[in-house]
């Protein structure tokens, strides 16, 4: 009886809250759950219920921690009740964010040895992912000032920063616990580290593929003025943002009331970021989880059909409040993203809602992947332009201005990138973002594109 209950009261949950419009989260005997958190609490605010429920079932369950979490200065500064900027006394705070999760899981029900710690560098691991590569040296951490993973608990001690080192541990804990379902975060995330830790386990399970195959299910944390309203609401459904109803396929968990406050107590073991972060973090706390992927996009070789993407809509209120009223002044989101294939090119149209500016840039990002070729071989490239000059990129080696062709107009951006730059790719991984210097803007999510076979082949 005991393994038909959760099930059976998730469903009867699902109907009493209007949440029968998505697909269920099912839970089978034979299931073996991992869950991929890019810090420490993401696993319970994300995470709390479906955890819960596959220990009820006595389902395998094992959480890897992609960071300590140890670059989140402001809530440390809080936590400690003094300013902490030293790089031992970060290494410190990674340690207590450490000891933080092992208490919070234990409300859950997990013991240490269900846990693993990478030991990546927090708020680093997107730029590791695009430019630390290969023979490209080592990331050092903004505050650690470390160029290594420098815990002696962590599950490789003195890993080098780079992204090789990533991919490799990522397929070292899928590989040798062996998922049938994975719980990780969303390429839709507005946290880097969020979305860098969904590519890199995109990258992992292509590799893997011949070995296992397990479901993944991607879970949103940072996103604008999400989720709504915020604070402790644990009988209001969770929604996914407006952006995101049509263009994710979302599963929906429901909890039961003990799943809820279990998963409350739980997020308040996250002491360092609850002290800072209790309305934010209570948001997550519903009769509900959700997790959901964009689809795989094929490309298309003609015109007449392509692909069109609206990631942002283009309204004043999508400005982030980051910015200042100077700042906002320049501000050009991105409204539309269409990507279709031109004989052996992949071309990208963006609109966005303002021409460029005098100091603002867009950037486009394309990382090829081929089953046959290491992915720290392949090219990845990113194209860089502003108001007067372009730049082509393969990590930090710059490329000739004629690689691809980039034309503009008013508030139009075209590019052709050949499939020859990008390795002959079978996959693309490709993004965009504008930027005021190093201030972000906007971005459009990472999105997949597979490649027709015939254009693949070298």
């Amino acid at each position: 009886m005991k393994h038909k209950l959760v099930p059976i009261v998730a469903l009867l949950l699902c109907a009493l809250t209007g949440q029968s419009e998505w697909p269920a989260v099912a839970l089978s005997p034979a299931d073996r759950i991992l869950v991929l958190a890019p810090h420490p609490d993401d696993e319970v605010i994300a995470t709390g219920g479906i955890i819960q429920q596959a220990l009820a079932l006595n389902l395998p369950v094992h959480v890897v921690f992609y960071t300590f979490g140890d670059n989140n200065e402001w809530a440390f500064t809080v936590y400690r009740k003094h300013p902490v900027v030293m790089p031992k006394a970060m290494q410190n705070m990674g340690l207590i964010r450490h000891d933080e999760a092992i208490r919070a899981d234990a409300v859950l029900g997990l013991s240490p040895t269900n846990l693993t710690f990478l030991g990546y560098p927090d708020f680093g691991t997107f730029v590791i992912w695009n430019l630390h590569w290969g023979d490209q040296p080592p990331f050092r951490s903004m505050l650690t000032r470390v160029t290594a993973v420098p815990y002696t608990n962590a599950f490789r001690c003195g890993a080098p920063y780079k992204g090789e080192e990533i991919l490799a541990d990522v397929k070292s804990v899928i590989r040798e616990f062996k998922p049938t379902k994975i719980f990780v975060s969303h390429p839709g995330d507005h946290n880097p580290d969020h979305r860098t830790l969904y590519l890199f386990t995109r990258i992992a399970l292509w590799d893997l593929e011949k070995e296992l195959k397990p479901e993944i299910f991607p879970f949103l944390v940072h996103y604008k003025k999400w989720p709504k309203p915020q604070g402790y609401k644990p009988d209001v459904t969770l929604i996914p943002p407006d952006l995101f109803k049509d263009t994710v396929r979302w599963n929906n968990l429901g909890l039961t009331s003990t799943n809820i406050a279990v998963k409350h107590g739980a997020i308040r073991m996250h002491a360092s970021q609850y002290a800072v972060s209790a309305a934010y973090l209570d948001s997550f706390v519903r009769p509900n989880e959700l997790y959901g992927d964009f689809p795989t996009m094929l490309l298309r070789q003609t015109d007449s059909n392509r692909v069109v993407v609206v990631e942002n809509e283009g309204e004043q209120d999508d400005v982030p409040d980051y910015l200042t009223d100077e700042e906002r002044g320049s501000y050009i989101g991105i409204e539309t993203r269409s990507m279709y294939l031109e004989g052996g090119k992949v071309v990208l149209a963006m609109e966005l809602s303002n021409p460029l500016a005098q100091a603002v840039e867009f950037s486009a990002s394309f990382f090829g992947y081929r089953r046959d070729k290491p992915f720290g071989e392949m090219p990845k490239i990113r194209v860089n332009i502003d108001v007067t000059s372009m730049s082509i990129l393969d990590q930090a080696r710059h490329l000739p201005a004629d690689s691809c062709e980039v034309s503009r107009q008013a508030k139009n951006i075209t590019m052709k990138v050949p499939l020859t730059v990008l390795g002959n790719p079978e996959k693309i991984l490709t993004s965009a973002r504008t930027k005021l210097g190093e201030i972000p803007m906007d971005w459009v999510s990472w999105r997949i594109l597979d490649v027709p076979p015939t254009l693949s082949e070298k």
